[in-house]
């Protein structure tokens, strides 16, 4: 098993976007589906993306994170129905 480094692993990522996945995971001789993780761990976690690389994710952050993107989601949801509500009371106003 080859072992690549985070630079190696960034740079793959970015070429991906450029030149597809496909293209890309050819080219550099690497399973398609490695790629694909490294994509979505890239998405995920950013510059902390490929342990073992250099890098130690923070669980306690990691789980945080969820948290505030779980709570944050429900907040857009409660706004936005607070939007479609005064929309709808302004428009029964006007009658």
């Amino acid at each position: 098993m080859v072992t690549r480094d985070n630079e190696f692993k960034e740079q793959a990522v970015t070429m991906s976007g450029e030149l597809g996945p496909v293209k890309t995971a050819s080219d550099l001789g690497i399973p398609i589906s490695t790629l694909y993780g490294w994509i979505a761990r890239s998405k995920k976690h950013g510059d902390h993306a490929h342990v073992g690389s250099g890098y130690k994710r923070n669980k306690a952050q990691d789980e945080e994170m969820a948290k505030l993107v779980k709570r944050n989601k429900e907040l857009e949801k409660a706004n936005q129905i607070l939007k479609d509500a005064l929309g709808f009371f302004a428009s029964s106003q006007k009658k």
